[in-house]
């Protein structure tokens, strides 16, 4: 059920604003995504599923100094491609895949001219049932 109704608020257009609201928030996650360490950042997350990663861990594995991680790690929560949760005295960061689906949704509606929305169905809570070494499963359509 978050997962709904983070894609509705992400793509939710009123007749009021004639669809800005969609447009600003693709425009957002797509800012954040428009620089290399955050993008490497994002990728990594979305391939660590739902259980996410400690900073630290994060830091290592992309060769980012914390200060700079810190900047680029809260870049994305404000966009809501990723968000963060305590564990004890770590910070968690994990992909919100709900997010990632929606912004595709956005740039894909109507795709290949058949007035049909492209809908990505990457789910990774199935995709990480079992094995934790499982890649991330996407069964897409257009």
């Amino acid at each position: 059920m978050a997962v709904a109704n983070l894609i509705f608020r992400f793509v939710k257009m009123t007749k009021a604003d004639g669809g800005d609201m969609e447009k600003k928030g693709a425009i957002a996650a797509l800012g954040a995504l428009a620089q290399e360490t955050r993008l490497d950042l994002f990728r990594l997350l979305v391939t660590e599923g739902p259980a996410g990663l400690p900073a630290g861990v994060i830091a290592e594995r992309l060769g980012v100094l914390p200060a700079s991680l810190s900047f680029h790690l809260q870049q994305l929560v404000r966009a809501g491609l990723i968000t963060q949760r305590r564990l004890s005295r770590q910070l968690i960061y994990s992909a919100e895949y709900g997010a990632m689906n929606a912004l595709l949704a956005y740039l894909t509606e109507n795709c290949c001219g058949r007035g049909t929305a492209y809908m990505p169905a990457c789910n990774p809570v199935d995709a990480f049932k079992g094995d934790a070494d499982e890649a991330l499963s996407c069964a897409c359509e257009c």
